[in-house]
């Protein structure tokens, strides 16, 4: 009986895949322009093939998630003002099978207990329009953001004594939230913690 890939050997194959296409090693070839000869003008074809085939490698590593039951989690640590925690996160790549979505959602108090610990004395801003704009909140938003939400992650930006600590709050599958392209089945919003007077690095 051939094993079973696990998780960290799917984020190594999908790595690798990635890597193949950016360099133009894996082509979709009935990927096409846009038949439009204005449009077409301005895009590479190698380009678009080069990252459909890469989407179609994903969605075919998805659907082995799902057949063998190969979870999309990994266990992330931060610390943020020398307070550590340690949470689950879907891969960037991988797909959240159901019961990644349960322990996501069991994380989801713990996260932001840290998140109101850590950001008691800083300002909030939320991203707007894919992060070209920001807009001064407070906790109260998070909170009404938070109630509606499925799962949280942190990540942390830039460096002491300015980085800023970010929390994104999601709902539906993780992996078609990151880009908006799963919207409004999944998404996700993003509230920055700033030093006071500070505003966040974009």
């Amino acid at each position: 009986m051939s094993s079973v890939y696990n998780t960290q050997d799917l984020i190594r194959i999908l790595a690798t895949e990635r890597k193949a296409c950016m360099n133009g090693q894996r082509l979709s070839l009935p990927v096409s322009p846009s038949g439009n000869p204005a449009i077409d003008f301005f895009l590479k074809t190698d380009g678009i093939q080069s990252f459909t085939a890469y989407q179609n490698f994903r969605s075919a590593v998805h659907d082995y998630q799902r057949q063998h039951g190969v979870s999309g989690v990994v266990w992330h640590h931060l610390t943020f003002q020398g307070k550590p925690i340690r949470f689950p996160k879907v891969d960037d790549q991988l797909a959240a099978l159901p019961n990644d979505l349960d322990l996501l959602d069991s994380a989801k108090a713990a996260i932001f207990e840290f998140w109101l610990d850590a950001t008691r004395d800083l300002d909030l801003y939320l991203s707007l329009n894919a992060g070209k704009d920001y807009r001064k909140i407070s906790p109260t938003d998070v909170d009404r953001i938070e109630q509606r939400s499925h799962w949280l992650s942190l990540q942390t930006q830039g460096k002491e004594p300015a980085q800023e600590l970010i929390l994104q709050l999601g709902w539906g599958q993780p992996e078609a939230a990151a880009y908006r392209q799963g919207f409004p089945e999944s998404g996700s919003e993003y509230v920055h913690a700033v030093k006071p007077g500070g505003y966040p690095l974009g």
